[in-house]
């Protein structure tokens, strides 16, 4: 560890040499900031200055700053929560970027929020020269210890992310509690869940510590242990009444209990402490428009695209919602005026797939069967048109509308590759056999599930019979094959990688077959985070990897 003095030379040095950004609607508030910067030793000529959230992006887009003083109520427009959001939305600030938020609100909503948008500190003017030297210098001694970390985990090589952690844990005692809580979530998100268990349960042993009955919680949620998780997480909130994830977590649990009143409940008291999450709104929109609620539901939807107006993350979700609802409220015109506003917000195929398909089922549910079926048309075009992939949710809201209308051949193809991309999601899988029932197909639904299953297994095996004889070739291809028609199937990706990895152990690595394996392991990854053997398939490739090109 470095002495007191170095350490303070060291803090001097990165001052002197640092980029900086004040970002303030008041110009003498800006001036004041700057001059404070200048009294902590900031060059006056790396100091830039924005008075909005459209200045500061501009300026975050050219430049790469390593520190930004941020105002969190900016008058019209985005809030200083909001530039932070975006900045890390578009990747316009590295994990070595300070980001200090400086506010003179003091309410409960307001740090709440800035909390949940993880700045790296909050300061509450007027911000002393003294004040902010110390606060940059603990920023600066954390970001050190955890850069690597984070760039590692920035470029999903989590294997790397997790030995970092290990390795800084044995030497940096004074942040080891914080890189073990990184590594559990680590170990968590590849698939490593009893690891983080035996972990979180030692540490629970001594002493009750919030984020490792969080991570537990998770752990038993991965297991389908949902008693077990909401047990926990009950009590965690009981005792930590401010810890919003939890509240998260234990509203997701109770959706997969189907207790959807429950996890209502839990996320209205979350927006109670914290009122401005554009996200939470919209989940409650979705839980009471499921549950029939459609007051409640336009009501949240409302309030989700007022709070995300200036957001980056704001999603045409909240749109469909919204047009969803109130065209069960028997309100037509008002529903295809947000889906046409929607359409002027967001670009992309995909959205505009999306919102055809409510647009249907609008005209559907108010009795306009002629138009009803001219967007089912319409619909039918656009999917043949593109190659947009769709998630489960939106691909059984498309073929229930084109089952419901009469094309029937379209319908069936969606939810036939929803099946075969899907084939052990149960919750899925029930879902499916409701859209048959509810367009009265409920015999040929059966059939059509069990049917698409069986095909997704022979194409699955056509790779693992050729492998097995000896035929490594003839092998990748019908696994490429395979994933061309089913490229959301995890068990089918891990599966191929599988397959090349032994090909590669025994003939030698192909640089080309290298990057189809490191795609194919981080989709699954990324679409099952608790597949145990995506960590194994990881290594095997890194080792590969390591061995060929150093």
């Amino acid at each position: 560890m470095p002495t007191p003095s170095a350490a303070t030379s060291n803090d001097a040095d990165f001052i002197a040499r640092s980029s900086y950004l004040v970002i303030d609607d008041f110009q003498g508030m800006r001036s004041m900031l700057t001059g404070v910067l200048k009294a902590c030793g900031a060059n006056p000529r790396a100091i830039d200055t924005a008075a909005n959230g459209p200045e500061a992006i501009q300026l975050l887009t050219k430049k790469r700053f390593d520190i930004v003083l941020c105002d969190f109520n900016l008058g019209h427009g985005q809030n200083g929560m909001q530039i932070l959001e975006e900045a890390k939305f578009k990747n316009l600030i590295g994990p070595g970027c300070c980001w200090i938020m400086v506010t003179a609100e003091k309410t409960v909503d307001t740090v709440m929020g800035t909390a949940e948008a993880q700045p790296d500190a909050y300061l509450l003017k007027p911000v002393t020269e003294a004040v902010l030297t110390s606060r940059i210098a603990k920023i600066r001694a954390k970001k050190e210890t955890f850069t690597d970390i984070d760039r590692a985990v920035a470029t999903r090589d989590y294997l790397k992310a997790i030995r970092l952690c290990e390795e800084r844990a044995a030497t940096d005692k004074v942040n080891a509690i914080e890189l073990l809580r990184i590594k559990c979530d680590l170990l968590i998100q590849t698939g490593q869940s009893d690891k983080a268990r035996q972990t979180y349960e030692k540490i629970l042993t001594s002493r009750d510590v919030p984020w490792a009955q969080l991570g537990l919680a998770k752990v038993h949620m991965q297991a389908e242990q949902y008693d077990a998780a909401c047990n926990l997480l009950e009590k965690l909130i009981d005792d930590n009444r401010n810890y919003l994830d939890a509240y998260d977590c234990l509203a997701e649990t109770y959706q997969k209990l189907g207790e959807h009143d429950r996890a209502s409940d839990t996320l209205e008291r979350a927006i109670q402490l914290s009122p401005n999450s554009h996200t939470r709104q919209r989940v409650i929109g979705e839980l009471a428009l499921r549950t029939g609620k459609l007051e409640r539901a336009e009501k949240a939807f409302r309030k989700t695209l007022k709070l995300s107006e200036h957001s980056a993350r704001k999603s045409p979700e909240a749109f469909l919602g919204l047009a969803r609802t109130v065209g069960s409220l028997a309100n037509p015109k008002e529903a295809l005026n947000i889906l046409e506003q929607m359409n002027k917000v967001f670009d992309g195929e995909d959205v505009r797939i999306k919102g055809k398909a409510v647009e249907g089922h609008v005209y559907h549910q108010n009795g306009q069967a002629k138009e009803a079926q001219a967007a089912a048309e319409q619909l039918s075009a656009m999917l043949d048109r593109g190659n947009t992939r769709h998630d489960s949710e939106a691909a059984r809201e498309m073929a229930a509308l084109l089952l419901v209308t009469g094309h029937q051949d379209k319908g069936l193809a969606l939810l036939q590759s929803e099946i075969m991309n899907n084939p052990d999601d149960e919750h899925n899988l029930n879902a499916i056999k409701q859209v048959f029932h509810k367009a009265g197909l409920a015999e040929q639904g059966e059939a059509v599930v069990e049917t698409s299953r069986q095909e997704a297994t022979r194409l699955m095996n056509a790779g693992i019979l050729q492998a097995r004889a000896g035929n490594h070739l003839d092998a990748i291809g019908k696994m490429r094959e395979a994933v061309t028609k089913m490229p959301r199937n995890v068990r089918l990706l891990l599966n191929a990688a599988h397959i090349m990895l032994n090909y590669m152990e025994q003939a030698g690595v192909e640089a080309s077959l290298i990057r189809e394996v490191r795609n194919n392991l981080l989709t699954a990854n990324q679409l099952a985070s608790n597949e145990s053997r995506f960590v194994d398939l990881m290594a095997r490739l890194e080792k590969l990897t390591t061995r060929t090109f150093t």
